[in-house]
């Protein structure tokens, strides 16, 4: 079972036990955090498809850090100009495991909203 959600302008393919690197967010490291706009839910025959969310659908995750990703290189030139242009850039990003896919909500006693 797997679900994609959207965060940070993105869509996201994710699955339960596994990390993902999104946008940077400003929560916290080691703190819980819960995407509530899933775009789809896959598992065989019950898979969903939202329009534009699967309702009462969320992922709950946990921050494992924030880093930056490797750094890439920006290189422009004209040629017969003399112009060169060289300019690194490193992309800051949240890397988030992915604990539980819900696929209804549940209030805290244990109910379903519906």
């Amino acid at each position: 079972m797997f679900a994609i959600i959207e965060t940070g302008g993105k869509q996201y393919q994710v699955t339960e036990g596994r990390y993902v690197d999104i946008e940077l967010l400003e929560n916290e490291a080691d703190s819980k955090i819960v995407f509530e706009n899933v775009v789809m839910l896959v598992n065989g025959k019950k898979s969903k498809v939202g329009q534009p969310y699967v309702k009462n659908a969320s992922v709950e995750g946990s921050i494992v850090k924030h880093d930056r990703a490797k750094k890439v290189i920006v290189y422009k030139q004209r040629a017969k100009k003399g112009y060169r242009k060289k300019q690194g850039h490193r992309q800051n990003f949240t890397r988030v495991m992915i604990n539980k896919i819900r696929t209804s909500a549940k209030k805290a006693d244990g109910t379903s909203e519906e």
